[in-house]
């Protein structure tokens, strides 16, 4: 492969050429530059050198006596295996050159017995060298970016399985902790905060699987935080039933945690409250895009509460719901139906332009 990266510095240059004359001038025009020719006759003896290495750059004359240069292009192997090619022809038809730079060539010139031949080979076989070295430079420099890039997200992977793994273990001893308690109202609140640990670890969970990172598909997300809050919140007696419609849409991490907290609020609330009186009930929970905004909702057949009444517990949700969508530049609605409750949370989508005014309750 090329040695001779240095900007101006000598380098070795394979002469492929079956005229001992013309050689012999090359030879010395290069010389004056201070740059080394090794002379071969034959394409044969040419790939053989090749193979040897310490070859920078060839000079590839178009007539040898068994074959044409074309032959040896073929043989010679993809540029990125072998030094550039200059092509040296000549017939001053245009066609030929086109051929040649088509089959591997780096670029021609145009043979013939003046001075300025051999100072334009001269240039040509600096140039195509120095064009290899700043294409050669410019790879290394973006296979270093992307192994650097494939680290990172690797690690951040990890950091984010780490991490998921540790607030699935703190859930865990909430959990414990609220199985020991008699006071159901410290019990209640125990579980809640379990909710909202799970809220935030699904996302870490997420990322740790998804082959994108700072960005959340909330259809999946959401679909499995609300799958374990349905069955949490069943294994304490709530026996109603999470429908879900939501879209795929991609969601800034960030973004992804506050929607994730609100909606496990806004659900678990409607387990609590919702059909406290009527039985069992269904929560229904969407999420679509709409132009540059993505709008979710959360819906029951209750006994509605339009989020102005007396809250009925601690009022914690509340805050934590107003806290997020802040979080999220969200506007948040409660309406109350002719049966049940409806809240929709309308945020700005991953690059959108944020929301103007903050209407949250």
């Amino acid at each position: 492969m090329p040695h001779g990266l240095e900007l101006g510095g000598p380098i070795t240059v394979l002469h492929v050429d079956d005229d001992p004359a013309l050689s012999a001038l090359v030879r010395r025009a290069l010389a004056r530059r201070g740059h080394t020719v090794i002379g071969v006759a034959t394409g044969d003896e040419a790939l053989s050198r090749l193979q040897e290495g310490g070859v920078d750059v060839v000079a590839l004359d178009h007539s040898l006596a068994a074959e044409t240069g074309f032959d040896v292009l073929a043989r010679v192997g993809p540029r990125d295996r072998r030094p550039p090619i200059v092509y040296v022809t000549a017939s001053a038809d245009a066609r030929l050159a086109v051929e040649a730079l088509k089959n591997g060539a780096d670029d021609y010139v145009i043979k013939d017995t003046s001075a300025d031949f051999f100072d334009l080979l001269v240039a040509a076989l600096e140039q195509a060298l120095e064009r290899w070295r700043l294409k050669r430079a410019r790879a290394e420099s973006e296979r270093a970016v992307r192994e650097a890039k494939d680290r990172a997200e690797l690690l951040l992977k990890e950091v984010n399985h780490r991490v998921a793994n540790s607030l699935g273990l703190v859930a865990a001893m909430v959990r414990m902790q609220a199985s020991i308690l008699d006071d159901e109202q410290a019990k209640s609140a125990l579980r809640e905060t379990q909710t909202r640990i799970a809220a935030v670890a699904g996302v870490h969970r997420h990322l740790y699987a998804s082959q994108t990172v700072g960005e959340v598909e909330i259809a999946e997300y959401l679909g499995h935080l609300l799958g374990e809050l349905g069955t949490s919140m069943r294994g304490e007696g709530a026996m109603h039933d999470i429908v879900t419609s939501l879209a795929p849409i991609v969601v800034k991490t960030d973004h992804a945690v506050s929607l994730g907290v609100i909606v496990g609020e806004l659900v678990t609330n409607a387990f609590k409250y919702a059909y406290r009186d009527t039985g069992s009930g269904e929560i229904r929970v969407g999420a679509e895009a709409v132009g540059d905004r993505v709008v979710v909702t959360v819906a029951d057949d209750g006994v509605g509460w339009d989020g102005t009444d007396e809250a009925r517990g601690t009022g914690l949700g509340s805050k934590i719901v107003k806290a997020m969508s802040r979080n999220l530049d969200a506007q948040i609605a409660w309406s109350r139906g002719t049966v049940g409750t409806t809240v929709t949370i309308d945020f700005p989508r991953v690059g959108a332009a944020p929301a103007a005014t903050d209407t949250g309750a």
